[in-house]
């Protein structure tokens, strides 16, 4: 379910907020009923109507974008800045990302036009894997990394246990590269946790979103889901999966 005038944005009859005056003037109606309070939510099967013409919803589509440096996860910045929609100029829908990434961390991203497919994957009680690599500053030790997988205090609450693995060594620049796994979206988790434990992160790339990877993916490179990936995600969303 999303809000109405959210659906007849993305239908692309008005902007979000013209949405929310034409509700309001009674100009709306939902299964022949007319709406003037916002709030009102509807779903796929719903008749939408906008001055007596019916609604024609975009087609959904689904994809994932491998996202550079410096690029913000939203659909528009009021800075200017690049955004992650930027790269989907020939896509017809109107599409924003499905979490985010910060700017600062590279790696996979999902986009969409799909606001209730959005939402279950963003909804914490579904624990959806998502796999970091970081490269940090100094060498952590087992112990320390055996602290992160149990749960360290962010903000005066336990991060979820996590999986963390060490991939590579570099003892002459006294760096390393650690992979891990995490199924909570605080902001900032994955650069905190390791702050917490003493070693700042210099790089950080999402390598992971469930089953899906970047693997063979350069920045900037994104890719349409395929009906059975989105089938696979819609359902690890209905039911729920923790990996650990």
């Amino acid at each position: 379910m999303e809000r109405l005038q959210k659906v007849i944005a993305h239908a692309g009859v008005a902007s979000r907020r013209k949405a929310e005056e034409l509700i309001k003037e009674g100009r709306v109606t939902v299964n022949g009923q007319t709406v003037t309070e916002l709030g009102v939510k509807v779903g796929s099967s719903d008749k939408i109507e906008v001055n007596g013409l019916k609604l024609e919803r975009e087609e959904p589509v689904y994809f994932m974008l491998y996202k550079p440096r410096g690029v913000i996860s939203a659909a528009e910045d009021d800075k200017g800045r690049k955004v992650v929609t930027d790269f989907f100029d020939d896509v017809p829908q109107r599409l924003y990302p499905i979490g985010r990434l910060d700017y600062d961390t590279s790696g996979l991203i999902l986009i969409t036009n799909d606001g209730e497919f959005a939402h279950k994957l963003m909804h914490p009680k579904y624990e959806i894997d998502k796999t970091y690599a970081a490269k940090l500053k100094g060498i952590p030790s087992k112990e320390l990394l055996r602290k992160l997988e149990k749960g360290i205090m962010l903000d005066h609450k336990k991060t979820a246990p996590a999986r963390a693995k060490m991939l590579s060594i570099d003892k002459r620049k006294q760096t390393c590269i650690v992979q891990l796994t995490i199924h909570e979206g605080r902001n900032r988790q994955v650069r905190r946790m390791f702050e917490a434990i003493g070693h700042d992160v210099l790089k950080l790339k999402r390598e992971q979103y469930s089953f899906l990877h970047i693997e063979g993916m350069r920045p900037g490179d994104r890719r349409e889901l395929s009906p059975h990936e989105v089938k696979r995600l819609r359902a690890i969303a209905d039911h729920g999966k923790s990996a650990f």
